[in-house]
């Protein structure tokens, strides 16, 4: 299932889309460069599900867990990208059935985490800017910066689900998530 997002705002939208289509013990492993709009889907998914906390790139904490404020399961984001394995992954002590969990940089990292998961990658167009603004390549940041390089350009989508918890439906329907994101703007 691909679809095409063509900005930021769009992308954050399309993350308040997909969070109605999760539940607790659902797992979603996110794929694309630095700067793709991995944590701006991530926080439009928080907004969605309607969580505590400002959802802001794990990277130096590895894992963040943001509690619902509805009673509903919490969002954990993981930066994965500085760890080797399922392991160590495994090692973070997350609790994957109660929680919604979205891994940043995760694809292969999963041999006997869970049986279900939606990978979603996230794709910058051919001829769109991918490079990191040299000033920002030596910058020290601190936990809890929030390095957003997620430029206004627009990005393709695709998402491919595996396991039982999506066998047998259409699994997640881009398309319709979209249409919901737009229909939710229009409505404001």
């Amino acid at each position: 299932m691909r679809t095409l997002i063509p900005d930021a705002a769009e992308m954050h939208d399309f993350g308040v889309a997909f969070a109605g289509r999760l539940r607790a013990g659902d797992l979603v492993v996110l794929t694309g460069p630095l700067g793709a709009g991995k944590t701006t889907f991530t926080r439009g998914l928080g907004e969605g599900l309607r969580v505590r906390g400002s959802v802001t790139s794990p990277t130096f904490v590895l894992a963040r867990t943001h509690p619902s404020t509805i009673g509903g399961p919490p969002l954990v984001h993981v930066d994965a990208y500085r760890l080797s394995s399922a392991v160590e992954l495994d090692d973070l002590d997350i609790d994957f059935p109660n929680s919604i969990v979205v891994v940043e940089w995760g694809r292969g990292m999963l041999d006997g985490l869970t049986e279900s998961w939606l990978d979603v990658e996230i794709e910058r167009p051919l001829g769109a800017s991918q490079a990191v603004p040299s000033d920002l390549v030596s910058a020290d940041l601190g936990d809890g910066l929030d390095l957003d390089l997620d430029l206004d350009e627009p990005r393709t989508v695709t998402i491919t689900a595996h396991g039982p918890r999506w066998a047998g439906t259409a699994g997640f329907d881009p398309v319709a998530a979209e249409n919901e994101a737009g229909d939710s703007r229009r409505s404001e």
